[in-house]
């Protein structure tokens, strides 16, 4: 386990049942090993509401969930749908609709960004997503290059790893990967790639920095000339806020050079950053929205595409002809998580509980030099954990990360900085718990 960081590998070691440790010695013989995935940590047992319980007992607050889990884990009135959908349909094949996939869809086309001009195609997963809207932007540009973000993440497909910028994915052991795929340094006023001072938070970018991340984006697409679209998370999942005005300024550099925007809210839309469309917070509407992840509930695989009207150009082509595409299953998961998070008031909780919760670490961060400055928008939050030289330390934020799960909190650590991603469903005692285990870890 030499490639492992060593605060993971400790966990390997760690004493545990005999329960757990026949099933991880088997869960290691099965399946072929990955980064992140296997070796795993414990087996899990039991998943309800922000709780996840392993086969020992243990039980720890999700605030990681791979962003599945909006509506919490085992929410009743879904398992409840999920049920009468097994017992009325439980599956239509290609070439037969169903009303929940129908009414899906329309739901989606009401409430997203493209209200009453949209059209839509499902998938199962982020990543077959991403490759149909790749697709989309192919067929209504006549154009194939991309221009994305370093450091971006966009899906495991090929073609979501080849527009996408994680260095861990972009590499020749399983390339080559398809051609077109370009990039540019991302928005980040915390560590700006151009060396510009951050500005206070919620301050525009300095006359000096003139937000050169958004000229550079436009200096791409004017000396490339041929760029099908420009993909991205309108906020990334890192967490990182763009600059007042960023979005505005590369929606009209793509209308200018022909370019598609495609915005990927698969990690962070339907209400993680306090509004139901990540986009709501930029004053812009893309060209092609794709969701994900939470969409399915935290129970089935689901994914969505939703476009302008102008991109059904091309019937006579398969572009995301998936053997699950009109599922009523998993229709039925994301048609009931949309109705959960209108009838409990998730979008409006995510805002204000998050508000409170970054002032609450603008305390924290007062009376704990080790606590830096915290960034992000409703339930999706960033906060820097400092070394000794005032500067972000992964090595502390890993160490923070480990010790919180410890104390029953299961986060990411990612670049220094320690990730809250919480159900929205998350009550203010509970993430009040949480943030005590934070300081503690920290500490």
């Amino acid at each position: 386990m030499t490639s492992i960081p060593q605060t993971r590998a400790e966990w390997y070691g760690r004493p545990l049942s005999d329960t757990a440790r026949d099933l991880l010695d088997r869960d290691a013989a099965a399946f072929i090993r990955q980064d992140g995935s296997t070796p795993c940590l414990n087996a899990v047992a039991k998943a309800e509401g922000i709780w996840l319980e392993d086969v020992d007992g243990r039980r720890v607050m999700d605030f990681h969930g791979n962003s599945t889990h909006h509506i919490g884990y085992g929410h009743p009135r879904l398992k409840a749908a999920l049920k009468d959908q097994i017992d009325d349909l439980p599956f239509t094949p290609r070439r037969y609709t169903s009303a929940p996939a129908i009414a899906l869809a329309e739901r989606l086309i009401a409430l997203s960004p493209h209200r009453g001009n949209g059209k839509v195609l499902f998938a199962t997963g982020g990543s077959d997503a991403i490759e149909i809207a790749l697709k989309l932007a192919r067929v209504k540009t006549g154009r194939y290059k991309t221009l994305a973000f370093f450091d971006s993440y966009h899906g495991h497909g090929y073609g979501a790893v080849s527009a996408g910028g994680s260095g861990t994915d972009r590499t020749q052991r399983i390339g080559p990967l398809l051609p077109g795929g370009l990039l540019v340094p991302p928005f980040n006023c915390t560590a700006c790639a151009y060396g510009f001072e951050r500005p206070a938070p919620g301050a525009p970018p300095s006359d000096a920095c003139g937000m050169m991340c958004a000229r550079m984006l436009r200096y791409a697409l004017e000396r490339e000339g041929d760029i099908a679209a420009v993909i991205a998370e309108p906020i990334r999942s890192s967490p990182h806020v763009p600059p007042p005005g960023f979005w505005p300024e590369v929606r009209r550099a793509c209308d200018e050079f022909g370019a598609v925007l495609i915005f990927d809210e698969i990690p962070t839309g339907l209400g993680k950053t306090g509004r139901l469309f990540t986009s709501e917070h930029q004053g812009v509407t893309p060209d092609i929205t794709v969701l994900g992840k939470s969409l399915g509930g935290g129970m089935l695989p689901l994914a969505a595409v939703v476009a302008d009207a102008g991109f059904d150009i091309a019937p006579e082509l398969s572009l995301g002809h998936y053997t699950h595409e009109k599922n009523p299953l998993t229709t039925r998961a994301g048609l009931t998580t949309l109705q959960i998070i209108e009838d409990e008031g998730l979008v409006d909780h995510s805002r204000s509980l998050g508000d409170r919760t970054m002032a609450r670490l603008a305390e924290m961060a007062d009376r704990n030099p080790a606590i830096g400055r915290a960034e992000g928008a409703g339930l999706l939050i960033g906060v820097e954990i400092l070394g000794e030289d005032g500067r972000r330390s992964k090595a502390r934020a890993d160490r923070a990360m480990w010790r919180a799960f410890s104390l029953g909190l299961n986060l990411k650590s990612k670049a220094g900085t320690l990730v809250l991603n919480p159900p929205l469903t998350i009550r203010e005692a509970e993430m009040e718990r949480a943030l005590q285990i934070i300081e503690e870890a920290i500490a």
